[in-house]
């Protein structure tokens, strides 16, 4: 993978940011430096399958630091690496809410993103504890979000677009499309559809368009 800064460089520059934005002292680029490693690893495989100039050149993947979509995923990585690798919860608390910060992105990190999936201009999106699956899409201002404790179930190729929301006990089944601005709230939308409009008026349409391959390298 070609990146703007080398693994050793992007840990300071991660350091640095959490330090200036919590100017505690605790954070030392050494302590940071395997779950970059880790991140990057997980960063490398999800980028080599997106179908995008700017992750993928068509001979090696990119990542570049000063491209918030691909900074906002690699953070999202970072912070879930440090929650699964030590459960250093104040650490971990950190790198979240730096992405938060520079992106406006609300992603836990104990919530599972797939290995699979791309953030387009993702301002203002909040993911929560739903089940993602491979080849997710999110645009801006989409929220996953409960209902009463329960989480949406999202099969390959769920695309959300800009400004939508799925609440509560969804099921959403494979390459469904979310469309911009449409609310769901505990309803299983059928693998293959549209579905618009705004909870408890919404409708599906069968789906004229395989956008996967659009968004996504996929193996034949």
């Amino acid at each position: 993978m070609r990146l703007s800064l080398e693994s050793e460089q992007l840990t300071a520059y991660v350091a640095r940011q959490l330090e200036s934005v919590f100017p505690d002292g605790e954070v030392k680029a050494g302590a940071l430096e395997h779950y970059v490693s880790q991140a990057l690893g997980r960063t490398e495989y999800c980028f080599a399958r997106i179908n995008n100039k700017y992750f993928f050149d068509g001979q090696q993947t990119l990542f570049n630091h000063l491209h918030s979509d691909q900074y906002a995923m690699f953070l999202y990585y970072l912070s879930n690496m440090i929650w699964r690798l030590d459960g250093d919860v104040a650490l971990a608390s950190k790198v979240y809410c730096l992405n938060k910060s520079l992106h406006a992105l609300d992603a836990f990190y104990e919530v599972e993103l797939p290995d699979v999936f791309i953030l387009v201009h993702p301002v203002g999106t909040v993911l929560g504890r739903g089940r993602y699956a491979d080849y997710f899409v999110a645009y801006q201002r989409c929220t996953v979000g409960s209902n009463l404790g329960e989480y949406p179930v999202m099969e390959e190729g769920v695309i959300l677009f800009g400004g939508s929301m799925v609440i509560g006990r969804c099921h959403l089944g494979r390459d469904c499309k979310v469309a911009a601005g449409s609310l769901l709230m505990d309803v299983d939308v059928p693998a293959g559809s549209v579905v618009f409009g705004r909870h408890p008026e919404v409708r599906f349409k069968p789906g004229t368009r395989d956008l996967r391959e659009h968004y996504f390298r996929v193996p034949n």
